[in-house]
């Protein structure tokens, strides 16, 4: 998927927002908690770190072009060094669990406010 492509997409999920951080970075929250995060635009190459389930991460790390993220490995994390390293179809689904994993920690009345939860 190409980066505006991957904006677009987390950008449809309930509650989600861009923030751009750390100079250019794009950082997508919900509920004002990190779910995934990409380099400026004309960074090449492209990478792309989202938040994972431990036994996503655990089968995530042993392919190729995908690594421990930097900083956030301990929490789970994964990044993509390529944009390709991931078919498109599967790369939504991480990112929309990514969305779900962090959401869910958010406080009840926070989702509710979101439209997460009635």
């Amino acid at each position: 998927m190409r980066t505006d492509a991957i904006e677009k997409f987390c950008l449809t999920l309930p509650g989600a927002t861009l923030s751009i951080q750390w100079g250019a970075d794009r950082v997508f929250k919900v509920g004002g908690k990190m779910f995934a995060a990409m380099g400026p635009k004309d960074a090449r190459p492209q990478s792309l770190s989202f938040k994972t389930a431990p036994d996503s991460f655990a089968i995530l790390t042993e392919m190729a072009h995908i690594v421990p993220a930097p900083y956030l490995a301990r929490a789970q994390w994964v990044q993509l060094t390529k944009l390709d390293a991931l078919p498109a179809k599967a790369l939504k689904a991480y990112l929309a669990r990514a969305h779900a994993i962090v959401a869910a920690g958010l406080p009840k009345k926070t989702r509710v406010a979101l439209g997460l939860e009635d």
